[in-house]
């Protein structure tokens, strides 16, 4: 069953309580399988052209309202800080901001442990400091719908002025919908309260607050919103991160660390949390099963409650440590208040176990990690902070993420096993920052209102 085919079965037009027909598509759209897709970066020369540009591309980015029905593409825009400043929008609204968004990611390179070889001066043009004031993520189910969402947007374009196309990055992937190497990517998703979607088994669904600007988020309060209303309801924040992944050093490392094939894939498996199918580990603990991997009313469907040694799934695994569920944590933190809705997109040739680190300086190939939060930015600061780059919060000190952590120097994975655990030396950074930006994604109101100067 497709992901839309799902989402589908589940929704109930009667169980909505937000305002879908003013939050962007993007927001709880799941992308299809097989994707493809374009991310476009724009800068803004001169704000009257730039508020054209918006009131010109506001009718093509759909709402909400239909997020379960077929669609060939759909369009999404955030707007950095940066960007809405040069856009004209009144310095009162832009201090409503969340101040790490006023700043820009790369201003808060100390708070997201930016730094070597991930540090924003190493950063591809398009995203540096100011550059990328406006982000278009346009998704679609093959190459000739994308083709007609892209001439749709550049059209556009071309008829506004004053601003200027920084940068393009094409996308996609196959029905496998796996990542750079060779997982099945973006399987975690929650389940959004008012949303129409009645949540899976044992899942509760998280409230429309956490991801929605004017709901009540898990704490029975709105998150602090943009002023004015107009701009602020109904719209989200974005962070997007793009990584190179050295797909070849990762081969490497498996089959330097363990001898046989089967042994390779386990370790592989450790590491991730999950099989290259999506099988979770704590459901298929010695194999890989392809059926599980692809039920979607499975392949997520479980927690960690009989494995708190972690025996089956490492605590330092990369899927647990991103989402520990009822993980015991050392650190405690309500789970709840940082679970995202994730949009990665996968770039670059197919993951195949050939590769080799020789390989990686000359593939273009890598991931856009990109999630929707209303509070992406602490959210972002504390996994980067504290289950990405140390181990604290699980009892293992320094230890870090083996999978999207920056490793400076060589580190370890700890794999629990009785009578004595076992540590694998030698991680590497196996996925590095090449730039990112924190982003608005405005309600359609908000768009409008941008386009429209409706501050005067």
């Amino acid at each position: 069953m497709s992901v839309l085919a799902d989402l589908r079965a589940r929704f109930s037009r009667e169980r909505v309580k937000l305002q879908l027909d003013d939050i962007q598509a993007l927001i709880l759209r799941s992308r299809p399988e097989p994707y493809v897709g374009l991310h476009a970066m724009l800068h803004v020369d001169e704000a009257e052209g730039g508020r054209d540009l918006v009131r010109r591309l506001a009718p093509h980015i759909p709402a909400a309202d239909d997020w379960t029905d077929d669609m060939d593409a759909w369009t999404g825009v955030a707007i950095s800080h940066a960007g809405l400043k040069a856009l004209g929008v009144p310095e009162a609204s832009l201090k409503s901001f969340p101040l790490p968004f006023q700043k820009g990611m790369a201003a808060r390179a100390e708070q997201l442990r930016d730094f070597g070889e991930n540090a924003p001066d190493r950063w591809e043009d398009a995203f540096r400091p100011g550059t990328c004031h406006i982000a278009l993520t346009i998704y679609a189910r093959d190459e000739d719908a994308l083709e007609k969402a892209i001439k749709v947007a550049m059209t556009e374009l071309e008829a506004s002025h004053g601003v200027t196309l920084v940068g393009t990055h094409s996308f996609g992937a196959d029905a496998d919908a796996k990542n750079p190497f060779g997982f099945r990517d973006s399987i975690s998703q929650p389940t959004v309260a008012g949303g129409g979607v009645d949540p899976r088994g044992d899942e509760r669904a998280i409230a429309a607050g956490e991801f929605i600007l004017g709901e009540n988020s898990e704490t029975g309060a709105p998150v602090a919103m943009p002023e004015p209303a107009p701009l602020g309801r109904n719209g989200s924040f974005v962070v997007l991160r793009k990584y190179q992944s050295a797909v070849g050093a990762f081969n490497d490392f498996i089959r330097a660390n363990a001898d046989s094939e089967a042994d390779q894939e386990k370790l592989a498996a450790k590491m991730f949390g999950r099989w290259r199918s999506g099988a979770p580990l704590i459901l298929a603990p010695d194999h890989d099963d392809e059926a599980l991997g692809a039920d979607r009313s499975r392949n997520n469907d479980f927690n960690f409650a009989e494995d708190p040694k972690g025996l089956v799934c490492p605590h330092s695994a990369h899927m647990r440590r991103l989402n520990p569920r009822d993980s015991q944590l050392t650190i405690l933190t309500d789970v709840n208040i940082h679970r995202i809705i994730r949009r990665s997109s996968t770039f670059g040739p197919k993951w195949t176990p050939d590769v080799t680190a020789a390989d990686d300086a000359k593939d273009d190939r890598g991931i856009f990690f990109i999630f929707i939060s209303a509070r992406a930015y602490d959210t972002i600061e504390f996994l980067q902070q504290e289950w990405i780059n140390r181990g604290n919060f699980i009892d293992l000190g320094t230890e870090k993420d083996p999978i999207v952590a920056l490793h400076e120097e060589p580190g370890t994975f700890t794999i629990p096993q009785e009578p004595a655990r076992k540590r694998v030396n030698g991680v590497t950074t196996f996925n590095r920052l090449m730039g990112g930006e924190y982003l608005f994604m405005p309600s359609l109101t908000a768009l409008r209102w941008i386009g429209e100067a409706g501050w005067h």
